[in-house]
């Protein structure tokens, strides 16, 4: 089994992260305000990053490391740039 961790963008351009075993799924129940909390008043929501891993720890290891980041950090994870990563680390 696959998991995920994900970075929906918001309508008012804030992002949100978080962590399931079936994206599409956890897409759509954001989407339909199913999940209630932060995404619920935000609608609509844009899938914008998201990276499998092989255990539900890595992917929630993965959600919690980004929550923790700022904005432009996020912005370059969604760019794939992993340079300006690094240098927003230092």
């Amino acid at each position: 089994m696959a998991f995920f961790a994900y970075l929906l963008q918001c309508s008012d351009a804030s992002y949100y992260t978080g962590h399931t075993d079936n994206l599409e799924l956890r897409i759509g129940q954001h989407q339909a305000g199913e999940c209630g909390g932060y995404t619920a008043t935000r609608l609509p929501v844009t899938l914008v990053w998201s990276q499998e891993f092989a255990t539900r720890e890595e992917a929630l290891a993965a959600e919690r490391q980004i929550k923790g980041w700022g904005r432009a950090k996020k912005e370059a994870l969604v760019a794939g740039d992993w340079h300006r990563i690094q240098q927003l680390a230092k």
